[in-house]
């Protein structure tokens, strides 16, 4: 996953072209988060909520890169997504409690809290058996659709059949 709070010197540049083709310049330039898209294709599979999916999208919004993991406060997410701080709380338990998310608690060296940081390689590891069905779906339709070309002879009709 990666994230951009302005236009990404990592990510490629014929994916960024594309990323801009769609959503336009000023936009894109403002910023771009990626997200698997069988996240969300798979929400109910995965048990997700609407709220659940916008965490974890802004979540996504603040990993720029796989060794940082992201760390927005509660309130940070709670003003964003329009909820209260204990509502982010209880859903973040909630996805923990799944295994989609680890809080990992940071401490200041005067022994305040940090904010936590978050873990989504559970999340990722519930969505990849998901991700690998997709992909045996699309190379079976590739395969079938290569052997339809390829084919020599039309198919005949049975007599009787309705076209």
């Amino acid at each position: 996953m990666m994230s951009t709070s302005q236009t990404s010197k990592k990510a490629a540049p014929e994916t960024e072209k594309k990323i801009t083709a769609k959503w336009g310049k000023t936009l894109t330039k403002a910023g771009f988060t990626a997200l698997p898209n069988i996240i969300f294709e798979r929400q109910q599979a995965l048990q997700l909520d609407s709220l659940d999916l916008n965490i974890l999208l802004h979540l996504a919004g603040y990993w720029w890169d796989s060794e940082n993991l992201p760390r927005p406060s509660k309130d940070t997410l709670a003003k964003a997504i329009g909820v209260h701080p204990r509502t982010i709380q209880r859903r973040i338990a909630e996805l923990e409690k799944w295994g989609y998310i680890k809080r990992i608690q940071r401490k200041a060296t005067c022994g305040d809290n940090l904010p936590n940081e978050y873990d989504l390689s559970g999340l990722i590891e519930a969505a990849n058996p998901f991700a690998e069905e997709k992909l045996k779906e699309i190379e079976r339709r590739r395969t079938e659709n290569e052997a339809r070309i390829t084919r020599k002879k039309p198919l005949t009709l049975i007599k009787g059949s309705k076209e």
